[in-house]
């Protein structure tokens, strides 16, 4: 038997440490070990049928223009694909990049989306403010119900959006019953997986359509480059999502690819350990006195706890803390932290806080922050690589001061 018959030349037989390392790779001829950078914008063609065939789509995996597709940007798609068990994938130049495009592909003027209020402030905007520009309305439903789905839904809703866990309230949504009510109104289901990642939560086996992410977080998750990514069916991202990249090109750059190549073979190592810590953080300092509340959804005290249990196999890196005193309390506990970074990213290797009243959500109403759990005592919290005990200790004194 040869090396050629070995089953684990599959990729698909690997675990996803393993993929994580090698899926997606094309090598040259050159036989590197790191993946190669393609930073050309274009390509020649050994002869003119040659191009007119590649403009046809006719050979497939060709190549004639970066801004459609490039070798570099190619392993990362074929990467995480392999990893979130999707068909194809288009990645972007930024994470709502890849938001905008898939709910936008997926719609035209007079169609409907139904989304949960309680969504990252940009994401909102999407469904709220720029779709409707275009002859798309929205309603936007409490999303922990999905009977508020279910009612929202008119004959010409075509999409249903959410994310979940929430940014920044860790609110969740149950996906399967949700791509079950959208399916059944002949809707399909986008779900935003930033906060859970690849690693704890596949919404596509549990029935959505598409999946996006923001690269810029844990996939780079060094504060190095920006990114984003869309998977799905092959039908979907072959058809209108890469359509709407191709034209209206938020191309992810072969060198962010490349960047992101070299994250995801510390993915899976660092995301457990961000969520080792996470849970152990929060475990510490949910019974401190200036604490009204830690929101974390594989702690005990989160209200959809037994849902959380169900469709993510561990909580994550993120964290949501109601602290005492408003936000006055909020900002005495984020200003005396030495370890702990005040930043609006997430999912670094660095911990990082931020007040996303008056931060990531300050564009939208007090009724809306109010309404969706954006109080002015909350901090979302973004547990690093940093030795648990140290962030314990960081927290623990901030919190005194509050």
């Amino acid at each position: 038997m040869s090396k050629n018959d070995n089953p684990l030349r599959d990729p698909k037989t690997l675990s996803p440490a393993t993929q994580l390392v090698h899926g997606g790779g094309k090598r040259t001829d050159f036989n590197e070990t790191s993946e190669a950078l393609f930073l050309n914008s274009g390509y020649s063609y050994p002869s003119s049928e040659h191009a007119e065939l590649l403009f046809q789509g006719k050979l497939p995996g060709g190549h004639n223009y970066s801004r459609f597709a490039n070798p570099t940007v190619d392993m990362f798609q074929d990467r995480m694909a392999l990893l979130e068990g999707a068909e194809a994938a288009r990645a972007f130049a930024s994470g709502m990049a890849a938001v905008t495009n898939a709910v936008m592909s997926q719609v035209r003027a007079g169609d409907h989306i139904v989304a949960a209020q309680a969504l990252f402030g940009g994401c909102r905007y999407v469904v709220e403010d720029y779709a409707p520009r275009f002859g798309v309305q929205s309603t936007l439903v409490d999303g922990r119900d999905p009977q508020n789905f279910a009612r929202a839904m008119q004959p010409n809703t075509k999409l249903v959006f959410i994310e979940t866990p929430t940014n920044p309230t860790l609110e969740l949504v149950d996906i399967q019953a949700v791509a079950d009510i959208a399916h059944a109104h002949g809707a399909k289901l986008i779900v935003d997986n930033v906060f859970s990642t690849a690693l704890y939560q596949k919404p596509l086996q549990l029935g959505a359509d598409l999946v996006t992410y923001s690269a810029t977080k844990h996939i780079d998750g060094q504060g190095r480059v920006l990114g984003g990514i869309v998977l799905g069916s092959k039908a979907l991202i072959e058809g209108d999502v890469h359509t709407f990249l191709r034209q209206t090109g938020a191309t992810l750059s072969a060198f962010n690819a490349w960047v992101l190549l070299k994250g995801l073979e510390t993915y899976a190592l660092r995301v457990e350990r961000m969520t080792d810590s996470a849970e152990k953080v929060a475990a510490a300092i949910a019974d401190h006195p200036k604490v009204n509340r830690v929101i974390y959804p594989h702690h005990q005290s989160h209200p959809q706890y037994e849902l959380a249990k169900r469709q993510m196999t561990r909580g994550s890196t993120l964290m949501a803390i109601d602290v005492k005193g408003g936000q006055d309390g909020a900002f005495a506990l984020s200003d005396n932290l030495a370890v702990v970074l005040i930043s609006n990213n997430l999912g670094d290797s660095k911990s990082l806080i931020t007040h996303p009243r008056t931060t990531t959500h300050a564009r939208l109403t007090e009724d809306v922050r109010l309404e969706t759990g954006v109080t002015p005592g909350l901090v979302r919290l973004s547990v690093g690589l940093e030795d648990p005990d140290d962030l314990i200790a960081d927290l623990m004194f901030g919190l005194d001061q509050v």
